[in-house]
C-alpha cells in the first residue's frame, strides 16, 4: 500500500540551558515557535534559531524542527 504525506504545520523549538539543579545537572527549557511554513528549508530554520538565540538570556542547547503531516492512501 502506497501512502502519500501532506504537510500540515511546522514548529521550531529551541532547547535552552537555563542553569544547574542542586545536583549540578543541567536544566533545560523549550521555546516553541509555531506558524512556520512547512516549505521552509532546514538551513533557513537553523539560521533563524541562531538569530533568536541572540535574543535569549540563556544559551542554546539544540534546535528541533517539529513537522506535522497527514497520511493518505494513494
Amino acid at each position: 500500500m502506497a501512502v502519500n504525506i501532506n504537510p500540515i504545520a511546522t514548529r521550531l523549538q529551541l532547547r535552552l540551558n537555563t542553569g544547574l539543579d542542586e545536583n549540578f545537572n543541567p536544566i533545560y527549557r523549550t521555546r516553541s515557535f509555531s506558524g512556520v511554513k512547512p516549505a521552509a528549508g532546514n538551513e533557513d530554520l537553523f539560521a533563524l534559531a541562531q538569530e533568536l538565540e541572540s535574543l535569549q538570556v540563556h544559551t542554546l542547547n539544540s534546535v528541533r524542527r517539529m513537522d506535522e503531516v497527514e497520511l493518505e492512501e494513494l
